[in-house]
């Protein structure tokens, strides 16, 4: 068993290359190997939102506190609040981010292979759902 109280959290500014607006990131569990999952803490500000981006093993989001939005490349957008669970399945570009209006944290879940970056930011049409 490890635990790690809540001050001990690592907190880092979200990387602008990956991020649009002001978000923060920590990890909540620290894998031993790459088989293991990776749990991190996303806080995002109001209109914040990650790039588009995919997992080669899925990600499983599940919203802690405030209003969110996860959307992909075909098409389907949803709204997330406390309590809500999104699992995006292997591979799948997408993205997720706060409402307009309303901050929002997520626990992130995911196994494997890391994180594959697009260049791609969201456009604030995306965003909008326009």
């Amino acid at each position: 068993m490890h635990f790690t109280s809540t001050d001990l959290i690592k907190w880092a500014p979200a990387p602008e290359a990956q991020f649009t607006g002001r978000a923060w990131f920590g990890p909540m569990a620290e894998p031993d190997d790459s088989s293991e999952a990776v749990v991190l803490g996303v806080v995002f500000e109001p209109n914040a939102r990650t790039n588009w981006h995919s997992h080669p093993g899925g990600q499983v989001l599940y919203c802690v506190s405030g209003y969110g939005l996860v959307a992909n490349d075909g098409g389907e957008r949803t709204a997330m609040t406390a309590g809500d669970t999104v699992q995006i399945p292997p591979g799948e570009l997408h993205w997720h981010g706060a409402a307009f209006d309303a901050p929002m944290t997520h626990l992130s879940i995911t196994v494997g292979d890391p994180t594959e970056w697009t260049d791609r930011q969201v456009t604030d049409d995306e965003y909008r759902g326009a």
